[in-house]
């Protein structure tokens, strides 16, 4: 399930390629998720509040606007219907055309016959609560440290992050959680340092209380995120700031 909602997410990326002003940093690709309905969201794409949505727990694209709301389900369906409801729900709502374009790779292609399918409901809520985790620790996070930051989903990656100046110190954070690659088999939350533009050494930093720092291909601390609490994540990022501050 993993896969197929990196893939799915991909139409919310591409809706903002297709009607958004291109932003240097890539913002305009970006992801909001809301935790009361579970929903991955683009950035509005219209004056009328056109949005497309990603639903975790009805495995569907939905398009909201002040005119409604159209659902397509993602279940049995192949790429090729997906785009062709995109390209008719574009036109229809915004009478403008939907592209399938991107300037960044993917770790995996899609091909037109490829198909949608819900195989495991459990796992597609535990995906779910994964997202919903990392809202509520980085909103508290945010809020902790007067950060006054998005919290944003990037589609390349498929992270939940955010990137900021940290108020009275001169290093700047980027946290987040990250999905399975090649630093974790498993769903992590992350966080690095910066100095002066270079990434702040970790090798001599003191061990944390939870998850651990690395030096060989990432830089930072990470945590696994399965069953944690959010006052887990909190603690862990909250001891890794301090241990970054003062290094």
């Amino acid at each position: 399930m993993e896969k197929q909602m990196h893939l799915a997410a991909q139409y919310l990326a591409a809706a903002g390629i297709s009607f958004l002003e291109k932003e240097s940093d890539d913002s305009h690709t970006n992801l909001g998720f809301n935790t009361e309905s579970g929903c991955l969201y683009t950035h509005p794409l219209s004056d009328n509040g056109d949005v497309l949505c990603l639903d975790y727990e009805k495995f569907a694209l939905e398009w909201t606007s002040n005119k409604g709301t159209t659902t397509f389900e993602l279940d049995g369906a192949m790429h090729a219907e997906v785009l062709n409801w995109l390209e008719d729900t574009s036109k229809a709502r915004l009478n403008k055309t939907y592209h399938y374009e991107f300037h960044y790779d993917l770790p995996y292609s899609i091909a037109h016959s490829f198909t949608f399918e819900l195989l495991e409901t459990y796992r597609l809520m535990e995906l779910k609560d994964l997202r919903a985790l990392a809202q509520l620790v980085l909103e508290n996070i945010d809020k902790q440290y007067n950060l006054n930051t998005a919290i944003r989903i990037w589609p390349h990656h498929f992270d939940t992050g955010i990137y900021s100046p940290l108020p009275d110190s001169d290093i700047t954070i980027g946290l987040g959680l990250a999905i399975p690659d090649q630093i974790s088999n498993k769903h992590y939350l992350y966080i690095s340092g910066y100095k002066n533009g270079n990434t702040i050494a970790t090798s001599k930093l003191p061990k944390l209380a939870s998850g651990e720092w690395k030096s060989n291909g990432f830089t930072g601390a990470i945590l696994n995120a399965d069953n944690l609490l959010e006052s887990d994540g909190v603690a862990f990022f909250k001891e890794a700031i301090n241990q970054l501050k003062n290094n």
